[in-house]
């Protein structure tokens, strides 16, 4: 009996410790959190930075309509719509959280009874192959999702490897039972994206082929091969490419039925079964950015068997990895959901794009073979270097190594020798404004994360930097900014190449180039040229060097900003702080500013216009859900109050953070959103990316454990945490006192125990 009730303590005590060892920290993540109103997420399986997303569709908004950009099809980012009804198929590629789209490779979707190829609208489903689903038969977990297709009563489970996605369809009793495969499909969609498409049916269960497509990334070619676990009694075609002048001499063939060899703009693929009631049906859809060949190898390579369990569990332990490289305990169930959530948010891009052989289709459209590194795609640099980057440099260093490399070799296959701007599929898109991947670069190398040639490194930013003909640069190296009537964005462009610059004059003085340190220090400071001490903002000015007349402060449009108005953006200096404070007036004004900035109203007015602002993501006229103010709260920290830094960082956290399919206050811009909850919630942030310091802030979490990849840890304590007590009476790092409110890369990196004192008022 005694024995019984130890055994029966030590189980509680184990079960109580909030790092237990049965605890599965992918129980916590909720991949149906999105964005507010715009979803711009998809709750599908994938495992970490896989190559495939396999995903629900939920519906077939074009681009377009009579020739205008249809503004409803910016919900579809990600191609999933939580309110939607119907689900028109599972597609293998997706974006997370951004404002542009592309992708919906390989749309699948399996039905019963009559053979339709259409997809038909939400408001009449059953005139086409999509069916309507209800939440409650939902499933999303990493790496698993599951859904009833209720117009066909089928059961649809989905899984992947890196590179796979496998499928499993449990059918009724039919005869007439398919499997549709739309290479017509795609997000953002429109007439003439599909620039080329091409099947060949090798038997009665192997399929490869391809899809090119011009769309966000111009060139862009997917590869692949489907393989089902029964064999397909017959299968058939359709050609969607409207009129067509010349058909050739393959009409002496009859293409839509069991015929194997197909081509054209668009095809439509239906594989036809017999089932037994509840009888499952496997599918194996693999990509490759090389070949078919390598389609096939990377399938065999993966996912060899049909046990679609066994696929599950391991991408879950993947996830798992992953997700406690930082363990935490929060003061709620909610708080870990949202923590847990921005770990997976924080790892699902970029994407790894190279086969399991090494090969690679580069910017130059060769192939190439990754050497020493693993070749990563989808930057979108103007977001991640912000919070996303510095992340990976504490928690995967290894990874974020390999993205610098992947950056490189981008920038050796250029044509135009430039580093990414944001990098698609062997394509540069050159979406936003800066040249960030400076910044990411150069933040690496300086915290010892990338080893590789950092003179060669260098070089590739200068060059960059000096690339006159991009977006007002010649412009920008010749008068000290980017003139308005050169650029609609002058002033985010000048702002952001200066924070830039002022990267590469880090890097040269690291190296010992005086004169590159120099010359990039002064264009550091071209953010002064344009600010108008007349009114205290940044204003557009032309190139006679004459201010903009009519300027608004508080409009998000056509005010010389991308995705802000000068509210936001007159802050961001943050390689230069102090100086931008001087600039405006001293400490006292800027807390003035600061305060405003989070209390006055912004009226829709100022942005309805602006796709990526939302009222959902604005505290007052700080605009939280766009990612150039995400340094801003931490700036109290130069005033003499920096408690409002604590106070403002708690607030931001609890108002734009949800547990729910609306969860988000902005676009996650592949993991930026998630990225700076995760370090505010431990405390601190990385205001200046190239720097060595960490601002800090008010932590979430009540203790943490980050686990370096040296083996090291760092152990974060909130003492007397509590929802009242965001404030910080006391800070120290292994028992020494931080009184700047700052913390080096350099002692986290070593591992140590950072504390906080936390109390319910403010020390001023």
């Amino acid at each position: 009996m005694l024995k019984f009730i130890l055994i029966i303590a030590l189980l509680i005590s184990v079960s109580d410790s909030p790092f237990a060892q049965q605890r599965k920290l992918v129980d916590y993540v909720n991949p149906l959190i999105g964005t507010a109103k715009m979803g711009h997420t998809f709750p599908g399986a994938t495992v970490p930075f896989g190559a495939v997303q396999l995903s629900p569709d939920t519906d077939t908004i074009p681009y377009a309509v009579d020739g205008k950009y249809n503004g409803d099809v910016y919900k579809y980012c990600a191609g999933y719509q939580y309110s939607d009804p119907t689900i028109v198929g599972f597609s293998h590629t997706h974006f997370s959280g951004t404002g542009h789209s592309d992708l919906g490779d390989i749309l699948v979707m399996p039905t019963q009874g009559k053979l339709q190829l259409n997809p038909g609208t939400a408001d009449r489903p059953l005139e086409g192959y999509r069916s309507l689903y209800r939440h409650d038969t939902e499933v999303a977990k990493p790496n698993f999702y599951q859904v009833v297709l209720d117009d066909h009563n089928i059961k649809a489970e989905l899984t992947t490897s890196t590179r796979v996605g496998l499928h499993r369809y449990t059918f009724p009793k039919s005869a007439e039972s398919h499997i549709i495969v739309d290479l017509t499909s795609g997000i953002y969609n429109y007439d003439g994206k599909n620039v080329w498409t091409v099947l060949k049916v090798h038997n009665d269960s192997l399929i490869t082929g391809y899809r090119q497509t011009n769309g966000w990334a111009r060139t862009r070619i997917v590869y692949f091969a489907i393989r089902t676990s029964k064999p397909f009694k017959n299968y058939g075609s359709g050609q969607f490419d409207g009129n067509q002048v010349y058909r050739g001499f393959w009409r002496k063939f009859d293409q839509r039925s069991n015929f194997p060899d197909l081509a054209g703009h668009n095809l439509k693929l239906h594989l036809d079964f017999d089932t037994e009631e509840q009888e499952s049906i496997l599918m194996k859809v693999a990509l490759s950015p090389v070949s078919m060949t390598n389609a096939i190898a990377n399938m065999e390579a993966e996912i060899p068997n049909w046990n679609f369990e066994q696929v599950v569990a391991e991408g879950q332990s993947a996830w798992e990895n992953e997700l406690k490289k930082i363990e935490v305990d929060m003061l709620s169930e909610e708080d870990m959901v949202n923590f847990y959530t921005s770990m997976y948010h924080a790892s699902l891009m970029p994407t790894i794009y190279m086969d399991v052989n090494g090969e690679y289709k580069g910017l130059d459209q060769e192939v190439h073979k990754a050497d020493g590194f693993i070749n990563y795609t989808s930057f979108s640099l103007w977001d991640t270097f912000r919070a996303f980057h510095p992340l990976l440099n504490l928690i995967n260093p290894s990874r974020n190594a390999d993205m610098v490399s992947s950056m490189l070799a981008h920038y050796d296959q250029s044509v135009l020798k430039m580093l990414p701007i944001w990098s698609h599929y062997a394509n540069d898109n050159w979406c936003m404004s800066g040249y960030h991947s400076v910044s990411v670069v150069v933040d690496a190398i300086l915290k010892g994360v990338y080893k590789g040639d950092a003179n060669v490194a260098l070089q590739a930013c200068v060059q960059t930097a000096n690339t006159r003909r991009y977006e007002g640069i010649g412009a920008y190296i010749d008068l000290g900014y980017v003139p308005d009537d050169v650029s609609g964005t002058s002033v985010s462009n000048t702002l952001e190449y200066a924070y830039d610059d002022w990267c590469i004059a880090q890097l040269a003085k690291k190296l010992g180039n005086q004169e590159l340190y120099q010359d990039f220090s002064k264009r550091a400071e071209s953010w002064k040229n344009l600010y108008d001490s007349s009114i205290g903002f940044m204003r557009p000015k032309n190139s006679k060097g004459e201010f903009r007349p009519k300027f608004d402060v508080l409009e998000t449009h056509n005010q010389g900003f991308i995705e802000g108005n000068t509210w936001n953006y007159s802050l961001y200096v943050p390689h230069q702080p102090v100086e931008m404070m001087n600039t405006m007036g001293g400490a006292r004004k800027l807390e003035s500013y600061l305060d405003s900035l989070f209390t006055m109203h912004l009226p829709d007015k100022y942005f309805e216009h602006t796709e990526d602002i939302t009222r959902e993501g604005i505290i007052g006229n700080y605009v939280h859900g766009n990612e150039p103010s995400h340094h801003v709260a931490y700036l109290y920290n130069i005033t003499n109050s920096p408690w409002k830094t604590q106070e403002k960082v708690r607030t931001i956290i609890n108002n734009q953070y949800h547990n729910g399919e609306a969860g988000l206050g902005g676009n996650d811009d592949c993991g930026q959103m998630s990225a700076w909850y995760i370090f505010s919630s431990l405390g601190f942030y990385p205001v200046a990316p190239g720097d060595d310091a960490y601002w800090i802030g008010s932590p979430l979490v009540k203790s943490a454990t980050i686990d370096l990849e040296s083996g090291k840890q760092i152990h974060v304590n909130a003492k007397n945490q509590g929802t009242e007590n965001k404030y910080v009476r006391k800070v120290s790092w292994n028992g020494k006192e931080i009184k700047d409110f700052k913390l080096s890369f350099e002692l986290l990196r070593n591992g140590g125990n950072l504390e906080f004192e936390m109390s319910s008022k403010p020390k001023k």
